[in-house]
């Protein structure tokens, strides 16, 4: 997971990826997500804290995002910020295996949308990343416990 995570957020994440010392090979099993036999995953302290940061940066461009207003640049800005805090979550991860394995799928949906805000896919709008990054802020609410976290409503 961690070669698809470089591949999708590029150089800037590899020194945070490096750093990620546990395996991964448990995350190849993980196809969809999914609730720990009905319940959500279990949350650290890191990742609750990485995951707030990333939506408070959202909350706080929503209005610009959705009436078009918000520029490359702020673009940029958003997506360095949710790289950084994804780089927090991959340098402190302290989930057990199953849950660290539901999580990479929502990370890799963050480097994706965070890769479309900083243009580098040109297949689609800026736009179209910040959205994403929203919908994997959203599978985070649904998915792991985390009982200050509040979706953001758009």
């Amino acid at each position: 997971m961690a070669a698809i995570c470089l591949s999708i957020a590029g150089t800037p994440f590899a020194a945070h990826a490096e750093a990620h010392n546990h395996s991964h090979e448990h995350v190849a099993a993980a196809a969809t997500l999914q609730l720990n036999a009905g319940q959500k995953w279990e949350t650290d302290a890191a990742l609750r804290q990485a995951m707030g940061n990333i939506r408070q940066a959202m909350a706080g461009s929503l209005h610009a995002i959705h009436e078009n207003r918000l520029s490359s640049n702020g673009y940029t800005g958003l997506a360095k910020k949710v790289e950084s805090e994804v780089g927090n979550i991959v340098a402190h991860c302290k989930l057990e295996p199953q849950a660290d394995a539901q999580l990479h799928l929502i990370v890799a949906e963050l480097l994706e949308g965070a890769g479309e805000m900083a243009g580098q896919v040109t297949t689609g709008k800026r736009q179209d990343g910040a959205v994403r990054v929203i919908g994997a802020l959203e599978k985070y609410g649904q998915y792991f416990a985390d009982p200050g976290f509040k979706p953001i409503e758009h």
